[in-house]
């Protein structure tokens, strides 16, 4: 009798919100169709047509046309040749260490040893193979290695084209 009654709630339950669904769904299709044409239509109703271009948008006679500025053209630093030479690099090794001139070592900056040159000048560095080139701050002394001319840091010899083989011919100029 019990299983009897628990069966019989179940499916008035089931009844009941079958029902209680259909009527909502009935109910919530009307009102978005009638809602939906009650909300476009004074939302469409705001605008006019364009016709042409509105006069209180007018270019005032003060605006400038940027295409008949001509920008400034930066004059080249001058830059005093100082030979060509084998720029080698250093970097992991080295990274964090002192160099000559006191400072830290960084291999993510754009520096370099040289024998002679004072600390603080900067050098273009150029690959003639492939034409690029780096600014870089001498702040080390070195190379060490008789055949090499300039160390520079990792970062200089990426930019350069240095890293697969270690080594590479350079052209160097002293930029005032």
């Amino acid at each position: 009798m019990r299983i009897h009654v628990l069966a019989a709630s179940f499916a008035a339950c089931v009844a009941a919100t079958t029902a209680a669904l259909a009527e909502e769904t009935t109910l919530s299709d009307a009102s978005a169709d009638t809602g939906a044409a009650a909300a476009i239509a004074p939302f469409d109703e705001q605008f006019t047509a364009f016709e042409g271009p509105r006069p209180d948008l007018a270019v005032p006679e003060t605006a400038v046309d940027l295409d008949t500025i001509e920008p400034p053209v930066e004059a080249e630093p001058d830059a005093r040749p100082l030979g060509s030479g084998v720029a080698s690099y250093y970097g992991a090794k080295f990274h964090g260490r002192s160099t000559a001139s006191g400072e830290r070592f960084d291999m993510h900056a754009m520096t370099a040893a040289h024998r002679t040159l004072p600390f603080g000048t900067k050098v273009l560095v150029t690959n003639p193979n492939t034409g690029a080139s780096v600014v870089v701050r001498i702040n080390d002394r070195g190379p060490f290695h008789h055949a090499r001319t300039i160390d520079v840091s990792r970062a200089a010899a990426t930019e350069l084209g240095l890293v697969q083989r270690g080594h590479g011919k350079v052209e160097l100029a002293v930029l005032d």
